[in-house]
């Protein structure tokens, strides 16, 4: 389907569930510890299933979650375009494939578990982990202009959060209901202005 004259050309979907089946599966056989920077580059520049500011959203919702992020996403976007069969695709796609690749590392890795190099590699695989995802959080934190809790909280809020919980070692779970608490009351207030505003006129 081609856009016509004055209308904005369809937005990139999955075309089936195969077709979410198989992205997942590429997706997460990509994913060696820094799957939100494979997810993000993924979804959002090559497939465009997701704005920038689309992805923002809803990996903030997985986040909050129970489970891991990346499935809760999945999960979360094979519903939109086909309801539960598609939920359970994508979800088969981010799990098949590397439980059996797991497993077969497990059974391999157990043989080699203390040898120095294989604990160095793992090592190295952890610090590059860690910066594919600052990379990403670099990123798309230019989306953070649109976002309706405006550029000042949004900084604020990721501040206070980190100093909660990288230095002064504040539990998880108050911090997240603390102060996504704070953030959601906030996102509601300013929500509301437009429509309360176009109540009065």
């Amino acid at each position: 389907m081609t856009a016509t004259a004055g209308n904005p050309p369809p937005t990139p979907r999955p075309r089936s569930k195969t077709d979410l089946f198989l992205s997942f599966s590429l997706l997460a056989l990509q994913g060696f510890g820094g799957v939100v920077a494979i997810v993000q580059r993924e979804l959002v520049e090559n497939k465009k299933w997701l704005t920038r500011e689309e992805f923002l959203d809803d990996w903030a919702v997985a986040q909050i979650l129970p489970g891991p992020n990346v499935v809760n996403i999945s999960l979360m976007i094979g519903d939109r375009y086909f309801g539960v069969p598609g939920a359970l695709a994508a979800l088969a796609g981010m799990l098949t494939f590397p439980l059996l690749i797991v497993l077969a590392l497990a059974i391999v890795f157990g043989g080699v578990a203390d040898n120095p190099v294989a604990q160095g590699a793992l090592r190295g695989m952890g610090a590059v982990s860690a910066g594919m995802i600052a990379a990403t959080g670099l990123k798309l934190m230019a989306a953070l202009r649109h976002n309706t809790m405006g550029l000042v909280v949004c900084w604020s809020l990721a501040i206070v959060s980190f100093v909660a919980i990288a230095l002064l070692r504040l539990p998880l779970a108050g911090v997240l209901f603390g102060l996504g608490g704070l953030a959601c009351l906030w996102a509601y207030r300013q929500l509301g202005r437009p429509s309360a505003a176009g109540d009065a006129e």
